[in-house]
């Protein structure tokens, strides 16, 4: 199982950056960071992740086995280690009832052998910044009394399992939390009605003029 050996930090500035050094220095697959509070903690597309000190699960893992599916695998992981029913909203937010609880940031060098998963977690948070508001919640605003202890135990155990599953397992277990499928989308370069992933977790969107591929990027959803 993932998660040892494992360096824990009251404050750092981010999860990522600590377990991209100790990769860099040759630290095992598996090897786990977490922090109570982070500085500069940070979301796909160069985002802010911000939390309250012990109200979040804040981590990153160390990877040497690496697969194009990871990000697809750890969204998957970490819905289902979740006490609450949720979605995913492509590539890999998680989301409940339509607000984002979760998200993952995938950093690495392939040419040297790993990567760092990143995933930070709401738990216990009871309030956002007013820009967040109307995106984001938490375990707890979502019914479940559950803790970033017990959260971070229930995530390795799962993600180790997902991280593992066979590519077919991992893109039917997430086509099934599908958030998009069916919804109006746009990105920066259209919009379209979203139509699922194909077999290399790349989007898939109906537009006006066909059908459209989209392997990175933001996408949003019109509400």
């Amino acid at each position: 199982m993932i998660g040892a050996p494992h360096a824990h930090h009251r404050l750092t500035d981010s999860t990522n950056e600590r377990a991209k050094e100790l990769a860099g220095a040759g630290a095992p697959h598996g090897t786990l960071v977490t922090a109570d509070e982070q500085s500069a903690g940070r979301g796909r597309q160069g985002r802010v992740w911000t939390a309250p000190p012990g109200t979040a699960v804040l981590m990153s893992l160390v990877l040497r086995d690496l697969d194009e599916l990871l990000p697809i695998a750890a969204a998957v992981g970490i819905a289902e280690a979740l006490p609450v029913d949720a979605a995913i909203k492509w590539p890999n937010d998680v989301w409940i009832d339509g607000r984002k609880v979760a998200g993952i940031l995938v950093e690495g060098r392939p040419q040297e052998g790993w990567a760092v998963l990143g995933v930070g977690l709401n738990v216990t948070t009871e309030s956002f910044p007013p820009e967040l508001a109307e995106m984001a919640t938490s375990l707890r605003l979502a019914g479940s009394e559950t803790t970033p202890a017990q959260m971070l135990t229930g995530l390795l155990t799962s993600l180790t399992k997902w991280l593992t599953a066979t590519p077919d397992a991992v893109l039917t277990a997430w086509r099934e939390r599908d958030a998009l499928k069916g919804e109006r989308v746009r990105w920066s370069g259209g919009e379209g009605i979203a139509d699922g992933i194909d077999d290399s977790g790349a989007l898939l969107v109906k537009t006006r003029n066909g059908p459209v591929t989209l392997d990175a990027g933001e996408v949003h959803l019109e509400r």
